[in-house]
């Protein structure tokens, strides 16, 4: 049986036909054949194909052989050594990093290293060629060797307040592993730049020599936005740099939702219900409503011993239960054949509607109350 391909970020199926196939390709971008390689030196068949579920559009096969490796050219022109100097200040002046530690996950032999501590960051780097870290470190620049592709993996020198990714994440077989290890090596809200090749670009201007065995992964705004996401971090901002042949996106590190008002407001409820129930003798009153917000405060607050029965106009519901408190679900007509002398009315949006529908056809002279969004108003 023929193995499916996958998405290299989400695990989702490849659509079965790819979109470009390439014969003869340059089989890698470095470390080029010299005279004695040329017999064996063999070109590659490329295939760039589409995930049908996330759209991240990607090479088959395996990663050229020094994929952990970064090789960047040693000198800046004038213009572009300007853009890295104005961005990494920027970057660093925004989100108040200046003399703080940040990572440069992959950071070659240092070029963008000794820019970042020029402008003012404690910038050290990762990076997995020997001979690389061992040029930054007779350059004075802090290095480390190694490659992140596990998500509990540990980065020496962490945590940091910051990371960059500087046209490295196209690179790697398992992108969201990369991102995930990044993650765990760094302080709660802290920031990243994380920068690829534009592929909205390449398609739109024809640019059909861009695709090389290097490259994994060619993403759009679209699809790094849902990689970063998948990988722990939220997107700040996306957008195109250095006339448009980048992507440059500026993430945080994903948080846990603090939910603790919620909590805050379940106890003001609870005692607000319980003020209201206390105004009756035991069990004269009843609910309105069993949908699943009143089946929720229902068992949170533990009302089952102090209501009579719950009345509900959707006749699938009447005569059965709610679940794990065990009241019984009437109709309405109960409120006559056994009358109370308050209602507790929770059905969301239909509350006032229903508040006059019991002032109209039952009992004129009922308490009513009403659970709204902010507190329970006694009517």
């Amino acid at each position: 049986m023929t193995r499916v391909p996958r998405c290299r970020v989400c695990g989702g199926q490849l659509y079965a036909r790819p979109l470009l196939h390439y014969r003869n390709m340059p089989g890698a971008a470095q470390f080029m054949p010299d005279e004695n390689d040329l017999a064996s030196e063999r070109g590659a068949d490329l295939d760039l194909s589409q995930c049908s579920a996330c759209g991240l559009v990607q090479l088959l096969g395996e990663p050229v052989p020094y994929f952990r490796e970064v090789v960047r050219a040693a000198a800046f022109s004038p213009e572009m050594r300007g853009f890295r100097l104005e961005q990494f200040r920027g970057f660093a002046d925004h989100h108040d990093l200046m003399g703080r530690k940040v990572l440069e996950v992959g950071c070659g032999a240092g070029e963008y290293l000794a820019l970042m501590r020029e402008v003012g960051l404690d910038a050290h780097g990762l990076e997995y060629s020997a001979t690389s870290v061992a040029k930054c470190r007779s350059a004075g620049l802090p290095a480390f060797r190694g490659f992140v592709d596990r998500p509990r993996q540990t980065i020496p020198g962490g945590p940091y307040a910051a990371f960059l990714i500087l046209g490295f994440l196209e690179h790697m077989p398992r992108p969201v592993s990369c991102l995930r290890g990044v993650a765990n090596n760094l302080t709660e809200g802290a920031v990243g730049l994380v920068e690829v090749p534009n592929f909205e670009m390449i398609a739109a201007r024809g640019m059909f020599s861009e695709f090389i065995a290097d490259h994994l992964t060619y993403f759009t705004k679209a699809t790094l936005g849902q990689t970063l996401a998948i990988g722990g971090f939220d997107l700040l901002d996306c957008r195109p740099v250095w006339h448009d042949y980048i992507l440059s996106a500026v993430v945080r590190k994903r948080t846990a939702i603090d939910l603790s008002h919620l909590t805050i407001y379940q106890q003001r409820i609870t005692d607000e219900i319980a003020t209201f129930l206390d105004r009756f003798a035991s069990r004269r009153v009843a609910i309105w409503g069993a949908g699943h917000q009143s089946l929720a405060v229902i068992s949170l607050l533990s009302l089952q011993d102090r209501v009579s029965y719950v009345v509900d106009s959707a006749p699938f519901k009447q005569g059965l239960f709610t679940p794990a408190s065990h009241i019984a679900i009437v109709p309405p007509t109960r409120l006559r054949d056994e009358p109370m002398d308050g209602v507790l009315v929770m059905a969301a949006s239909y509350s006032d509607e229903v508040a006059a529908l019991i002032r109209r056809d039952y009992d004129a002279g009922l308490t009513l109350a009403i659970l709204r969004d902010d507190g329970l108003q006694i009517l």
